[in-house]
């Protein structure tokens, strides 16, 4: 089984040097952090990744100032009293993006938003902010489940926008699990996501290190990320 020492090794060497190395890594936010964040803030994340999701980036960013418009600043109280007629304008709406079901799904994750502030008697911030870590899939799962379109790296890359501690399935990461033979299914299955999960636990008890510097460093110790690729790539054309 791979060692944090190992990877991190590998991840210096990579960049160049340590130096370099932890100038790329970037702590998650804490707890209190994350719990004084709007709850509003967390729905207009969500929904920025749904919309982001097969899609180009940048049209979304470009755009994203009137999907804060017409939908109020994702107020969640707001939202849910929209009537299907206002929806089904907006959904048509020249300004945003036109995707009718990404359009609907914003009020879908309003309400779960309010279920889960309701069940839970506290904040969808807090609510983030006290789900443990070392079962990070397991929000995962919730979001899947509880929300619209929330699914695959949706939800987990949602998460990380806002500063929640959380690793995230990238090619490069996929591409390490495989080779160390941590996953050898689909990368969503259970028996995967748990492995990972293991993982990631195991590796946060040997370096201490957060989840999502954990992440990155097991990103950039594979894949073609070494310092300097591009330039001997064009040497080598030339």
């Amino acid at each position: 089984m791979p060692t944090y020492q190992n990877i991190y090794d590998i991840a210096c060497r990579r960049k160049g040097s340590e130096a370099q190395l932890e100038s790329l890594l970037v702590g998650p936010l804490s707890g209190p952090q994350l719990k004084v964040i709007p709850d509003a803030t967390y729905l207009s994340a969500l929904t920025k990744k749904v919309f982001q999701s097969g899609f180009v980036w940048r049209v979304v960013e470009a755009k994203w100032d009137n999907f804060e418009l017409l939908f109020w600043g994702f107020d969640i109280d707001k939202l849910l009293m929209m009537p299907d007629e206002m929806l089904e304008q907006r959904a048509h709406d020249q300004r945003i993006i036109r995707n009718y079901r990404k359009v609907w799904a914003i009020r879908e994750n309003a309400l779960m938003i309010d279920l889960t502030r309701r069940h839970h008697q506290c904040s969808f911030a807090a609510f983030i902010a006290d789900w443990p870590c070392d079962d990070i899939v397991g929000l995962w799962a919730y979001l899947k489940k509880h929300g619209s379109r929330l699914g695959g790296n949706i939800g987990p890359y949602a998460l990380r926008a806002l500063g929640k501690d959380t690793f995230l399935l990238t090619r490069d990461v996929e591409a390490y699990l495989r080779e160390a033979k941590i996953i050898e299914t689909g990368i969503n299955t259970k028996s995967a996501l748990s492995r990972t999960q293991q993982f990631f636990n195991d590796l946060q008890q040997e370096s201490g290190r957060s989840l999502t510097e954990l992440s990155r460093l097991v990103s950039l110790s594979h894949g073609d990320n070494r310092a300097g690729l591009q330039a001997e790539v064009a040497q080598r054309s030339a």
